[in-house]
């Protein structure tokens, strides 16, 4: 079966702010993530794509800009299922915030019971999206053949997911993978079974060094602080994170 690249959009100014945007309109890519999509068609140059598909969220979109723009005729489609977890309430707030509620305790040990006030639950949002590339995966095998490869832009929480999905991983375990912003991540689906190839691949090995000492402070403003705070407590950054400056 088909070849699947997961390309986590870039970053954003939402990213940046420390808020979990969510579906909040008008969030478009930072400085900073308009040089990573800027970079993308060098990095799957030997890439043969036979299809795009992307998010509906403007972050998304943007990211695949300059990779439309390397290869005219390039098939894009927009598939709603793979758009950012429908957080509700949560939307548009501040992670040092929302990492003091309740919720954020079963958000990080049991997300398999966690669903957000007056949004969606992740055990829907996972289901969604795996439903997504499951007939994603047949619509491309029968128009381009079985060792076709398309690519997926999307968020997140999404491609944790769907990767925690490929390695029969449980939705309760999804929370230990990571994926910066505009990282590749690639699945190849067989008959018998998925096969990771690639997990958050930016291509940049410098965040893997230790990051200078930060009090580890839950409630800090500062995005990068906060991101620190919350990896030294052993919790996930709902959402995905800003990546490494």
């Amino acid at each position: 079966m088909a070849t699947l690249i997961l390309v986590r959009h870039g970053r954003s100014t939402a990213n940046t702010a420390g808020l979990l945007a969510g579906w909040t309109p008008g969030v478009a890519l930072d400085e900073r993530g308009a040089e990573q999509a800027a970079a993308l068609p060098e990095r799957l140059a030997a890439v043969p794509i036979a299809a795009a598909v992307t998010s509906p969220l403007q972050r998304c979109r943007e990211t695949l800009a300059p990779l439309l723009a390397a290869r005219p005729g390039l098939p894009l489609h927009t598939d709603e299922r793979i758009g950012e977890c429908h957080y509700g309430d949560w939307s548009n707030r501040k992670l040092s915030e929302l990492a003091e509620q309740p919720l954020m305790k079963i958000v990080q040990h049991h997300p398999s019971a966690a669903a957000f006030p007056g949004g969606e639950s992740l055990r829907a949002m996972q289901a969604r999206a795996v439903d997504a590339v499951r007939e994603w995966n047949t619509r491309i095998e029968e128009e381009h053949g079985s060792d076709a490869v398309f690519l997926m832009c999307s968020h997140g929480d999404i491609i944790k997911a769907l990767v925690a999905d490929a390695l029969g991983m449980h939705l309760d375990l999804f929370q230990r993978l990571h994926v910066d912003p505009c990282s590749v991540t690639a699945v190849r689906y067989t008959p018998s079974r998925p096969f990771l190839l690639r997990l958050g691949d930016t291509g940049d090995f410098g965040s893997l060094a230790p990051r200078p000492a930060r009090v580890p402070d839950a409630a800090a403003a500062d995005t990068e602080t906060f991101e620190a705070a919350t990896e030294d407590h052993g919790n996930a950054v709902v959402g995905g994170g800003a990546g490494a400056a």
